[in-house]
């Protein structure tokens, strides 16, 4: 049966994530990168897809789980009429990035509790079965260019291409399991020792949020929300994925299922700022360094995303042999996306930059001449209609949106010149920051209801046009912006949420269907909070806050109907938006110090 995706938990060693679900299945793991192509898939499929499962025997009484304070390392309590046991779930950070492991220690917390393990690999996406063999301390598992142990301390044995052991465990008793995978290729394949691994694993945690600087009411779920964008970090280069899914549905049963396994230009303004106001300046250099890389080159080649290691292709196709996630189909890999013009991105890389300049971070030296060169093609560029934000697939449109970034990324440049003497004509900038300025005013806005649309010529709203206070267009209490705010609570709400923008009336080139996009809430949660109606602003923040799952993850979108969470998961973008909305009220609220915000 098709669980929910609130139902997983997340454990990674931050180059890969795998997904365990309250039954005690890891149903998702691509090793070795996030990229790569799946072992487990039975997230999108079935358990003939891949999984890892250790369980008690019989019917369950009760289950719960926690992270271990705030760590990435999973424990999940299982009670059954023999007993209870723990099972404590986590991967080593890499000590040897030819090596990674999953561990599984299974604890007797009382009387005798009769268990088995069901491993099912199947690389490619749970199309390849491996070729099984026993070797010295286990079972090792090859198909092509991977190779998987299994070490474990009980009888293991090979039944209809699953490697199956049944156990007991009681009281005090642990029993780890460790999967350790390599490339096939190396006549070496050690695994960890899963005790000490586990000690390391919570130092490395624990110490890594101990860095955090953020102190406000929040500061639970600030430090796991920074601690899922840690684990979303590809260690060797800095880069951040949106989320380590892929085809998890925008709507249950539909076809808005996308590949988000790779690095957003447009989170990075985003992503520098909560990681700076949150204390983390050695994350957020090697995020802009893993920038400028991305971007390093011809001007006329900016793409909106880039993989784990600043790739530039991408191609998106699809997996046929699997149902998809509660039979949601197509299943991607890959994102065409990579393809779109989306010009919003000079404003989203120039602030990045700016906001890094800001904060004195070290950057790679060709900051600066790659900053003047993507404002002479800005320069070329503004006028163009693009994909947008969200990247719609009907055709290019004048967004509102990516004419604002372009406003930011002029705006941004002549900041750099007057503060930092970044070199580039700063007087032309200055006309064409305030001939955008004065376009966005005119064409961006429905004059009959005096509130700023998602397109030039429409009526249609969009809640990107929320982040116009966020990046300093104009101040929040403006009129303008009070009617916008108003109209995308009554013409984008459902039950109290918003949406980015009407899909069952857009012409965006997709099915109608999607949840509420959580991050676009938080932007709303902001406004309120800078318009002064800050009870209302706290009531939508906790009231995001709540449709976490329980041990505090978020996907894209929140389906209001279903009353469930939507969209890959966990989704870097939200847990962003939640950290930066918690900082904006704690900020306004004169209680941080230190960098002040997003300096505009």
């Amino acid at each position: 049966m098709t669980k929910a995706i609130s139902d997983y938990a997340m454990i990674g060693d931050c180059e890969t994530a795998a997904l365990v679900g309250r039954n005690g299945s890891i149903d998702w793991l691509c090793w070795p990168r996030f990229d790569s192509g799946a072992c487990f898939a039975a997230l999108l499929g079935t358990e003939e897809h891949g999984r890892w499962q250790i369980a008690p025997v019989g019917d369950v009484t009760s289950r719960s789980r926690r992270y271990r304070g705030d760590t990435l390392i999973l424990e999940s309590d299982i009670e059954n009429e023999e007993g209870a046991v723990r099972i404590i779930d986590f991967m080593p950070i890499r000590s040897d990035r030819q090596i990674s492991d999953v561990v599984r220690i299974v604890t007797g917390l009382s009387g005798r509790v009769a268990m088995r393990m069901e491993l099912s690999l199947r690389f490619d996406y749970g199309r390849i079965i491996p070729w099984v063999s026993r070797v010295d301390g286990g079972l090792q598992a090859v198909a092509g260019p991977h190779a998987v142990r299994l070490v474990a301390p009980v009888d293991v044995c090979v039944q209809d291409q699953t490697i199956i052991a049944e156990f007991t465990v009681e009281k005090g008793q642990q029993i780890p399991f460790s999967l350790a995978y390599a490339a096939s290729h190396l006549s070496v394949h050690p695994s960890c020792r899963p005790l000490a691994a586990l000690a390391e694993t919570e130092r490395f945690w624990s110490d890594w949020v101990g860095r955090c600087q953020y102190d406000g009411p929040w500061r639970d779920a600030v430090k796991r929300s920074l601690v899922t964008v840690k684990a979303l970090t590809y260690r060797p280069t800095g880069g951040i994925v949106a989320a380590p899914t892929t085809s998890l549905p925008e709507h249950p049963g539909g076809t808005r299922n996308w590949d988000y396994r790779f690095c957003w230009l447009r989170d990075a303004s985003f992503s520098l700022v909560s990681l700076l106001n949150a204390g983390y300046r050695k994350e957020a250099e090697d995020w802009c360094n893993w920038l400028l890389r991305a971007v390093a080159g011809a001007a006329s080649q900016l793409q909106p995303l880039y993989g784990i290691g600043a790739e530039h292709r991408n191609d998106e196709v699809t997996l046929d042999w699997l149902p998809g996630f509660a039979g949601s189909r197509p299943v991607r890999i890959g994102n065409a996306a990579y393809k779109q013009l989306q010009i919003d991105l000079f404003g989203s890389v120039t602030d990045a930059l700016y906001q890094a300049q800001c904060c004195g971070l070290t950057l790679d030296e060709t900051a600066s001449g790659l900053q003047a060169q993507l404002m002479a093609r800005l320069e070329t560029l503004w006028c163009e209609s693009d994909a947008g934000i969200w990247e719609v697939r009907s055709g290019r449109q004048h967004f509102v949106h990516s004419k604002l970034m372009c406003w930011v990324a002029f705006d941004r440049a002549i900041r750099a010149v007057e503060r930092f003497g970044l070199e580039g004509p700063v007087d032309r900038w200055r006309h064409l920051r305030q001939v955008l300025r004065a376009e966005i005013l005119d064409r961006g806005l429905d004059a009959d209801r005096g509130v700023f649309v998602q397109s030039y010529g429409t009526k249609a709203l969009d809640s990107a046009v929320l982040l116009m206070p966020l990046v300093g267009f104009l101040p929040a209490t403006d009129p303008r912006m009070v009617a916008t705010v108003q109209a995308i609570q009554r013409d984008l709400s459902k039950d109290g949420l918003i949406l980015r923008y009407d899909s069952a009336h857009a012409e965006d080139g997709l099915p109608a269907g999607e949840g509420a996009f959580l991050a676009c809430n938080f932007w709303l949660a902001d406004n309120l909070f800078l318009q002064g109606r800050r009870a209302e602003a706290h009531a939508l923040f906790e009231r995001l806050l709540s449709l976490r799952n329980d041990v505090g993850l978020l996907a894209e979108q929140y389906h209001v109907e279903a009353g469930s969470q939507v969209g890959n998961f966990p989704q870097a973008f939200s847990h962003f938006s939640m950290i930066d909305t918690a900082l904006t009220f704690w900020r306004q609220n004169g209680l941080q110090a230190g960098h002040n915000g997003r300096e505009t």
